[in-house]
């Protein structure tokens, strides 16, 4: 009786001891899923956060690239537009005269450039465009000038006696895009030739800048500043212009270059 209660208990006790190792293995088993799942889930979360931050470095890397890109094209456009606000009209006659010779060349209203022959004022103007940039335009008439220097020098008297208004066969198209307008003109007889006083008359430069520059025989502006001043009134009309004596328009190059890049356009 005692040997098979002995056995019982025997029994019992591996029972219990099977159960309790069977428990231990399911806890163990159970702690490593969650050790894998939180493993799992850490290395979720860091890949994420990995991800977020490439995310967050390529959108703040285009930001950056399309901020560039908006600042250059502002720059460009900038700089279109201070090219596009400036006019340079000019009045020019180029005389006729053998461009072999050099005295010849020097003692008349004209420059050899480049195998081209160009009037004083319209070599000025060539070099401020290309200093300043802007828009180029020519004040001509309907009736055209003599190319002669003495036939003239004549008719720009009787113009000036008869104070005569020359009809002008080109036109501004748009003069409200400019506000600077640089204005050329040789000195005849000691004032503007009559052209310019038809195409002051003509326009209103209220609000805008003039900027004077001539070629001269000796007389520098004369009082053509204050003349102009007096037709447009409620224009700016600037006293630091250009003038250079029409013999030394063809090697003055770099001063009116100069000139023109020291305005503040």
């Amino acid at each position: 009786m005692k040997k098979k209660t002995l056995a019982m208990l025997l029994t019992l006790a591996m029972t219990m001891g099977l159960a309790a190792c069977g428990s231990s293995e399911e806890a163990s088993a159970e702690t490593v899923q969650e050790e894998t799942a939180e493993t799992e889930e850490s290395t979720e979360t860091e890949e994420g956060t990995e991800t977020e931050e490439q995310q967050t470095a390529e959108e703040s890397g285009e930001q950056e690239a399309d901020a560039a890109e908006e600042k250059s094209a502002d720059s460009q456009e900038s700089a279109q537009e201070s090219d596009e606000h400036v006019l340079i009209a000019y009045f020019s006659v180029p005389e006729d005269v053998d461009t072999e010779g050099v005295d010849a060349v020097a003692g008349a209203s004209i420059v050899v450039r480049d195998g081209e022959v160009l009037g004083n004022l319209q070599y000025m103007a060539d070099v401020i465009q290309e200093t300043v940039g802007g828009d180029i335009f020519r004040i001509e008439t309907a009736q055209e000038y003599p190319l002669d220097h003495e036939p003239l020098v004549d008719q720009a008297a009787e113009e000036q006696d008869a104070d005569a208004r020359p009809e002008l066969s080109t036109q501004i198209e748009n003069l409200d895009q400019y506000d600077t307008i640089l204005l050329g003109f040789p000195n005849w007889w000691g004032d503007m030739p009559m052209p310019l006083y038809t195409f002051l008359e003509e326009y209103d430069f209220s609000g805008k800048t003039i900027i004077p520059f001539t070629a001269h025989g000796g007389s520098g502006f004369s009082n053509t500043v204050n003349t102009i001043a007096e037709l447009q009134p409620d224009a700016e009309v600037r006293e630091d212009g250009l003038s250079i004596s029409r013999s030394e328009v063809a090697g003055a190059e770099e001063e009116i270059s100069s000139w023109a890049a020291g305005l503040g356009l």
